[in-house]
């Protein structure tokens, strides 16, 4: 039997959010506050069954997330994978009730079934890796809620641990290894985000040198 991992902990860790959450909102009162919001904002949604998450990342949870991208897109083009990104494209599932814009979402594995469209999550597979920035307080058990999206594989990072899931029977169990980088070890991404702190460039600089030199 698969047993879950557990929900990751954000308590005293430093502000990288300001959230609101307003619960007892039925699906269509959702969309129509989504309807309602400009394409571009800053503000993120999160629908889970009658639980609204708002979320306006600051500083810290953007160069988080940009970062981390940053990091994936250099794996990719360096392993000769291919990527649709998403983004925070809203993921809607009615049937769910469920709808999500995480910080990023990639097709990389499924690339071929979605390149050169719209996405259509009534019909598609959801993204192969959502990566999900929670460094305040959430509401919502992300865990759960990407699993029942069905979501492979999800990353969570809370401003000073980075965590790696895999769906397995429909939850999510904690692995210390990428299954989309299965090569790279965790503390690549943590040198990367120390050295990024001062000088992106060179670290992107330095995490291809590294590349080059594991495939000599």
């Amino acid at each position: 039997m698969v047993i879950a991992a557990p929900e990751l902990k954000t308590e005293s860790q430093p502000l990288g959010e300001q959230r609101v959450a307003i619960r007892g909102l039925s699906w269509d009162a959702y969309l129509q506050i989504l309807n309602a919001l400009p394409q571009s904002r800053a503000a993120r949604l999160t629908y889970d069954d009658g639980i609204l998450e708002i979320t306006v990342p600051l500083e810290l949870h953007e160069f988080s997330g940009r970062l981390i991208e940053r990091f994936i897109w250099t794996l990719v083009e360096m392993m000769g994978l291919k990527i649709k990104t998403m983004g925070s494209t809203t993921m809607n599932y009615p049937n769910l009730k469920k709808g999500a814009e995480p910080n990023n979402a990639y097709y990389i594995q499924n690339q071929p079934l979605v390149k050169g469209r719209n996405v259509d999550f009534s019909q598609d597979p959801p993204p192969d890796l959502v990566v999900k920035i929670d460094i305040t307080h959430t509401d919502i058990t992300k865990n759960q809620f990407y699993a029942s999206l069905g979501v492979p594989e999800f990353w969570r990072f809370n401003g000073k641990i980075w965590r790696i899931y895999q769906l397995q029977e429909s939850v999510y169990v904690e692995v210390e290894v990428s299954p989309t980088f299965p090569q790279v070890p965790k503390e690549r991404l943590y040198r990367f985000l120390e050295q990024a702190q001062e000088d992106e460039i060179e670290a992107v600089q330095d995490l291809r040198s590294w590349w080059q030199d594991r495939m000599i």
